[in-house]
């Protein structure tokens, strides 16, 4: 999935950071592995990697670490040949510690092999320079999620464009018809809507202020002018701020992602987990990024084969099933979603096409620093301080001066 630190931390998705700066991880028979999910998704992964371990022969230590601490304590303890033999990583991630040399080229492995299974869009993020570095663990989308009850009550389907949205919101009670997360990440559906992206990476061009860019992003402005969605003029708190809205009842619509429906459901409004709708997000065909996590091997770690076997053994099609059947995430590899208790799971069903169809983000080193100043600049347009053109036009200055100083500006 992105590199969503500031998500994560919305979220509550940090675990304790049991690790430090990086674990003695030189025991050949013993898999030391980080895993940066969440508290309400550690225990599934770690009974999963125990059973690997069992049943492969070696020791498994899974140690907890923060989601928006993982990066650079792995960066800080892999340079100084430490740290876990294997990373659960941000799919934003992975070209810039292969880039950085600090994970293993698994192209002469069987992980490099068995790919055909996985969903084309997770599997591109483990490539850099035309050598694998990770296996997909799990993918991700966005949705928009409503209450069916309040939209039923309003005579309203979920919309299937932004202007249906924009139709519909009188009858949802204006601005508590959506509301839209002024996070960066979050932008990206209208960046994308009607064509747009943040680089052209084969031009070597930044596009993030391109006509296409801007206009999308203009909607989700738009909206708001038209007090046909809400934001959060606190931008550290605006994830929060979503959730508490739409778990009150207080808006009928939110974009989010899978992980988000367990807290969902332990709400109010949907206690009744049927209640809970997903559909598309309004806008082009593929409008949501792709998102996820990837297994990758520390370069120089002294239990490479075991980590091989472990990584085999995680991210196979059965115990992908099982995660998906326990915590409803998304699995990368097509064969999991024809188990039968993965095939009924309401939430999985829902998503599978949108995970299928998600639109490729820039597989490159710089992937993570491309979207902290598009937060800054996503923030000040929907609070009114910034029209999107000058906005967007410094976000593009600043990729050009900080991120990306050998790409072209349009």
């Amino acid at each position: 999935m992105r590199s969503r630190a500031t998500v994560a931390a919305a979220l509550g998705l940090v675990g304790a950071l049991t690790a430090g700066c990086g674990s003695d991880a030189g025991n050949a028979g013993e898999v030391v592995f980080w895993d940066t999910s969440g508290s309400a998704e550690s225990a599934v992964f770690g009974e999963v990697a125990t059973e690997c371990g069992r049943t492969g022969g070696y020791q498994v230590r899974v140690e907890a670490v923060a989601f928006d601490q993982a990066l650079n304590n792995y960066k800080t303890a892999a340079q100084g040949g430490q740290g876990p033999d294997v990373l659960r990583a941000d799919v934003g991630w992975v070209a810039q510690l292969a880039q950085a040399g600090l994970i293993q080229d698994l192209s002469g492995t069987p992980l490099a092999t068995d790919t055909g299974d996985f969903l084309a869009a997770p599997l591109e993020s483990t490539k850099y320079q035309g050598k694998t570095y990770g296996v997909p663990q799990v993918t991700d989308a966005l949705a928009l999620f409503y209450n069916k009850k309040q939209l039923a009550e309003a005579g309203v389907t979920p919309p299937k464009s932004w202007d249906e949205l924009n139709a519909i919101a009188p009858k949802l009670g204006g601005d508590r018809a959506l509301f839209i997360n002024n996070d960066e990440y979050y932008s990206l559906p209208f960046i994308y809507t009607f064509g747009g992206d943040l680089v052209d990476t084969e031009a070597r061009l930044i596009t993030v202020n391109a006509p296409e860019a801007v206009r999308g992003v203009q909607v989700a402005k738009d909206l708001i002018d038209a007090k046909a969605a809400r934001t959060a003029l606190d931008q550290p708190n605006s994830y929060s701020s979503m959730k508490a809205a739409f778990t009150s009842g207080e808006v009928a619509m939110v974009i989010d992602g899978p992980w988000a429906v367990s807290e969902f459901t332990e709400s109010e409004p949907f206690n009744d987990p049927s209640n809970l709708g997903i559909a598309p997000v309004p806008g082009s065909a593929t409008p949501s990024p792709v998102g996820g996590h990837d297994y990758v091997i520390r370069q120089g770690s002294d239990a490479t084969e075991a980590s091989v076997k472990f990584v085999q053994c995680m991210s196979s099609a059965e115990n992908q099933a099982k995660v998906a059947e326990k915590l409803g995430l998304l699995p990368t590899r097509k064969s999991a979603y024809d188990v039968p208790a993965v095939a009924q799971n309401p939430v999985v069903s829902a998503f599978r096409p949108l995970a299928t169809n998600a639109h490729s983000r820039p597989w490159i080193p710089e992937n993570s620093e491309l979207l902290e100043p598009l937060q800054t600049s996503y923030a000040d347009i929907l609070s009114g301080r910034k029209d999107v053109q000058t906005a967007l036009d410094e976000t593009a200055q600043t990729y050009k001066s900080s991120v990306l100083t050998d790409y072209a500006l349009r």
